[in-house]
């Protein structure tokens, strides 16, 4: 089109939309360059200001890898993460929040009760639950994907001192939905702000930390599948997590323990377990696959 102006070029890009564009395809673009465009009509945006938003997007795809995720990251500090999980969360289930950009596939099996903590530094902690329904009844037979920092704030493949897949399990639950675990208290931690993320974060004077967390993925056939974090209620930044992740039904309890005589059989560590030590019980609700 040889007329196109600051004010039909909206249209125009609808309009060059050909047949093969789905209705959904379609909806989304509308809404998205819509208000991306109506954004650059607003603010007037400078050309020096453009090419600095396609500089931190270029740094982002450099520095990227399989291991760490710029995008990912930019996501998650925009809220982009968070209010995709808002949305899609089922208000009579867990709610859902940020899978990160540190997630991997691949976690090895470890039974109920197994040690996840191993020679991890660091308080133990026993980590119990259950998975149920919106109707109260457990979910026999979900998987439960888990992943966390050691006590040093880094992921096992941010940090080549720790083995392959250190903290880091896939739990199937027994028949009565029951979960359980030995593992280490995370520490809290700063999001990775060497990049172009961090450069973002330091011009709005934002800092990086995240509040301590424990990663959950949990599957289920007939079930949505439910990605999420649950967080202590002690943490200093429960309040202002850099990727907004917190959710008020997401916070759990660190009770601190001495009584080491009253450690369930069950547990696999139950003889290397010192004091002090903590417990933590916290139970998932999945909603149905079909529910509205």
């Amino acid at each position: 089109m040889r007329n196109v102006t600051k004010d039909t070029l909206t249209q125009t890009f609808l309009d060059y939309c050909g047949p093969e564009t789905s209705p959904r395809l379609r909806f989304v673009l509308e809404n998205l360059v819509g208000h991306l465009h109506d954004s650059i009509r607003e603010t007037e945006l400078t050309h020096d200001e453009w090419r600095k938003a396609i500089e931190l997007l270029t740094k982002a795809g450099e520095i990227t890898t399989p291991e760490r995720n710029e995008f990912v990251l930019f996501s998650d500090v925009l809220g982009v993460s968070s209010l995709v999980d808002m949305v899609n969360s089922r208000p009579e289930a867990t709610s859902s929040s940020v899978l990160g950009p540190f997630h991997i596939l691949g976690a090895p099996d470890l039974s109920f009760g197994g040690d996840l903590k191993r020679d991890n530094d660091g308080a133990t902690v026993i980590v119990e639950g259950k998975v149920r329904d919106t109707q109260d009844k457990p979910i026999a037979g979900a998987v439960i994907e888990l992943w966390q920092t050691a006590e040093n704030g880094l992921y096992s493949n941010q940090d080549g001192a720790q083995p392959e897949y250190n903290l880091r399990a896939s739990i199937k639950v027994r028949d009565d939905g029951a979960y359980a675990l030995t593992t280490v208290r995370p520490s809290p931690y700063s999001v990775p702000d060497d990049g172009p993320v961090g450069e973002l974060l330091r011009a709005t004077g934002r800092h990086a930390w995240r509040p301590s967390h424990l990663h959950f993925i949990i599957k289920a056939p007939g079930y949505r599948s439910l990605v999420t974090e649950v967080f202590p209620s002690d943490d200093p930044y429960l309040d202002e997590d850099a990727v907004f992740g917190v959710r008020e039904d997401l916070i759990m309890e660190y009770v601190e323990q001495n009584d080491t005589t009253r450690i369930p059989d069950a547990f696999e560590a139950k003889d290397k377990i010192t004091a002090p030590y903590f417990r933590v019980d916290f139970d998932f609700v999945l909603s149905e696959e079909t529910s509205k």
